[in-house]
């Protein structure tokens, strides 16, 4: 069993396994098999651009949620301890724009080189936080149609800590944005705000 807890800041410890890298690594590699079988599942392809359709679909809701903010909450306002969600954007915007990075070339920025890990500052104002957003979507789409398909396959290792196969690491991304969305979407319901529909990605 892997126990996962979440500290105020929302980010998550492992306490059954060394470190989250192990976590990660397990997540990537594992063939999951049904408890009465010993015979792996048949194995599955999702084509390349049908995971950046759903990688962007996500993206285009996670954009309607900080567009729903009233500029003088979305970097102020919180729950229960936790960051304003204008952070948790910074952080999603730094993960995709170096992670595709590094899928793309496998020249992976450090952890420490990070945008939301190097120091700097959170864009003050909603329109910057969207036009960064902007950007990085752009450098997917980009990026993305040079990267071979068997690339998704390979093993590597991300910003010098999270080793695991590419699919794997991406979709973790993923499962990050959508956690955090999560909570700008109890950040909305709490300021009396309607959030987006979560399953509108057009």
């Amino acid at each position: 069993m892997i126990a996962v807890k979440y500290d105020s800041q929302c980010h998550i410890s492992v306490t059954t396994l060394d470190n989250v890298h192990e976590w990660i690594v397990t997540r990537s590699q594992e063939a999951f098999v049904p408890d009465n079988t010993s015979t792996p599942l048949p194995a599955f392809a999702m084509p390349t651009r049908a995971l950046l359709d759903h990688w962007q679909g996500h993206r285009r809701v996670t954009r309607r949620v900080i567009q729903a903010f009233p500029e003088d909450r979305l970097s102020t306002f919180s729950v229960g301890g936790m960051r304003p969600f204008a952070s948790m954007a910074f952080e999603m915007i730094s993960m995709a724009s170096a992670g595709i990075r590094g899928i793309a070339t496998g020249d992976w920025a450090t952890g420490a080189e990070l945008m939301h890990h190097s120091g700097a500052h959170v864009p003050a104002t909603r329109e910057d936080i969207l036009r960064l957003w902007d950007d990085t979507t752009d450098l997917i789409d980009s990026l993305w149609p040079g990267i071979p398909p068997e690339r998704f396959q390979e093993v590597d290792t991300a910003f010098g800590l999270y080793e695991g196969v590419i699919y794997g690491l991406l979709l973790y991304w993923i499962d990050n944005e959508i956690h955090h969305r999560g909570q700008g979407y109890v950040y909305l319901r709490a300021l009396g705000i309607e959030p987006p529909p979560f399953y509108d990605r057009s």
